[in-house]
């Protein structure tokens, strides 16, 4: 076993070593200068670019249905933060600059989190859903993204009902795991979000309308097992842009390669796992 790292040592050294990063952000924002999107306007702008509902309560294994509750909860005093907010022309959204930290004096419930080796729990927990609907309405626009994390080496659970392609969901933790998109278009855009007892609502809208339209798919996605007796769950997502006038494809680009590790029981899986092929190299 390797040696520990400050962070793992106790639950103490964790808390101090999280604090550090959380302020070491702090810093890097004010020197960077950044124009962060905080003007609201509650009335929708005039054109729809794309819009998306969220399930909230999935079946996620065996993992316990009041994280889910919690999470609802959790997404609902987040919403408010987020609807409404403006992205001007050289603005940058940032998620953790409007909702904030998220804590229990300020309503925010134990909820489903990823670590590095599975699921875990924390105050706040199940807002990465949030940034995945977002980053799902953003690969459908011209604004650049310009912090995402991706959590795609494991695959934690078994689909339900899944409306989007397997790995592209988001990573964040307050405040140095982020998601942040900036706009770099004359354009003026706005995020429209609400919670209702089954869904979280998402919309993106704009001043003015686009000249092109975006289509994310998936492809080359299967399981495979390997040589170890692991499987991995394989795909590539990609984005394509169409100008609207022709209907001509302008751009046709990789989204995200995913090679994620199965956690949960295989007998769950509903496509058939493919063998390694002997001239292929295992997959770590």
């Amino acid at each position: 076993m390797g040696r520990k790292l400050f962070g793992e040592i106790s639950p103490l050294t964790y808390a101090i070593a999280v604090n550090r990063q959380i302020i070491l952000r702090k810093i890097q924002n004010f020197q960077a200068g950044t124009k962060f999107a905080t003007k609201k306007e509650y009335g929708d702008l005039p054109v729809s670019v794309y819009k998306h509902n969220s399930l909230i309560r999935r079946k996620l294994g065996t993992v316990d249905l009041a994280l889910q509750e919690n999470k609802a909860i959790s997404l609902g005093l987040a919403a408010p933060h987020i609807d409404g907010v403006l992205i001007a022309p050289g603005e940058t959204f940032s998620f953790w600059q409007l909702v904030g930290r998220c804590s229990a004096k300020k309503g925010y419930r134990v909820g489903l989190t990823i670590n590095h080796s599975g699921p875990d729990s924390g105050i706040g927990g199940g807002l990465c859903q949030f940034t995945n609907l977002l980053h799902w309405m953003v690969l459908h626009s011209p604004l650049d993204i310009v912090e995402h994390h991706h959590h795609g080496e494991i695959d934690l659970f078994p689909d339900f009902n899944r409306q989007i392609p397997f790995g592209t969901g988001t990573s964040i933790v307050y405040n140095y795991l982020d998601y942040r998109v900036k706009n770099n278009t004359d354009n003026t855009f706005q995020l429209r979000i609400c919670v209702t007892e089954e869904h979280l609502r998402g919309e993106l809208r704009a001043a003015q309308s686009l000249p092109v339209k975006y289509h994310v798919k998936e492809q080359d996605a299967y399981f495979q097992e390997e040589a170890d007796g692991e499987v991995y769950r394989r795909n590539k997502v990609y984005r394509s842009t169409r100008d609207k006038r022709t209907g001509n494809e302008t751009a046709y680009e990789l989204v995200v390669e995913n090679n994620a590790k199965v956690l949960y029981d295989r007998t769950l899986i509903n496509t058939p796992i493919r063998a390694l092929d002997e001239t292929e190299s295992v997959s770590t």
